[in-house]
């Protein structure tokens, strides 16, 4: 479903010139919920911001649903692909109520049927038509979300990116919001990709993973090698143990190899 190729991102120029993304590839099978993970900085959002179309600044190949992407992409492409930002608070408008923000897409791109689709999709991600006309500020962090979650569900896409969209929620909610999203990628059968720092949040959602530092892909791995500790690398074998505790052995072992560990 997704192809990544070399990609490439830059910002900046001459001296402040900055590598965000350097030679990234990797594969994303349909069904399947593929994992980015790295400390911050590394480029995983950036990589999103790429494939959704949000950053038109990159070199390499991209292809999604066997379609090859140009940095100018179609209509038709948005309804195929979808993103939940990182910052609930941010990525809905203060003065649109709910059932404005669910409206905009569906005029967008011209669907029918819009109460049907809005009642739907909020029973999907489990708010129901009492919130429908509600306001961001009378919404907590996790219901928020759950409109963003439907925003991009609304026009029934095949992939959904999803840029650590539990972090900036409590951790009372976070696995609300996790559970949601397994039940939604297996019922509307989505392929997604999902952008993390916390292994735990990618051992829940994820089939595969890449590690990323630096701009680079360290290594690719199952969810099952990453569960069982069979890493190949030593940043990977770092993030290991720092989602445990701290190692002053693998710490030095990473030192040596000029990584660093958030």
């Amino acid at each position: 479903m997704i192809v990544v190729e070399d990609l490439r991102v830059t910002f900046g120029s001459g001296d402040s010139l900055v590598h965000a993304v350097d030679g990234v590839s990797f594969r994303v099978e349909a069904g399947e919920t593929f994992g980015l993970v790295g400390e911050s900085g590394c480029g995983k959002s950036t990589i999103l911001r790429a494939l959704c179309g949000l950053n038109d600044n990159w070199h390499g190949a991209i292809a999604v649903d066997r379609e090859v992407m140009t940095p100018k992409r179609p209509k038709t492409f948005f309804k195929k692909v979808q993103m939940v930002f990182q910052d609930p608070y941010g990525s809905l408008h203060p003065r649109h109520t709910v059932n404005t923000t669910l409206m905009e897409p569906i005029a967008i791109h011209g669907l029918d049927q819009a109460d049907r689709r809005i009642a739907r999709v909020l029973d999907q991600v489990g708010l129901g038509a009492a919130y429908r006309f509600r306001y961001p500020h009378q919404l907590s962090g996790g219901q928020r979300q759950r409109v963003a979650i439907a925003r991009a569900l609304i026009v029934e896409p095949k992939v959904l990116l999803l840029d650590e969209p539990t972090s900036a929620l409590d951790v009372s909610v976070q696995a609300e919001i996790l559970n949601l999203l397994s039940d939604i990628r297996q019922v509307a059968r989505l392929t997604c990709m999902l952008v993390s720092h916390d292994l735990s949040v990618i051992a829940h959602m994820c089939h595969r993973l890449a590690v990323m530092n630096h701009g680079k892909v360290y290594e690719e791995m199952s969810v099952e090698d990453l569960e069982a500790g069979r890493a190949r690398h030593a940043y990977t074998r770092q993030l290991l143990q720092a989602s445990l505790g701290y190692d002053r052995r693998l710490a030095a072992d990473a030192a040596r190899e000029g990584l660093e560990v958030g």
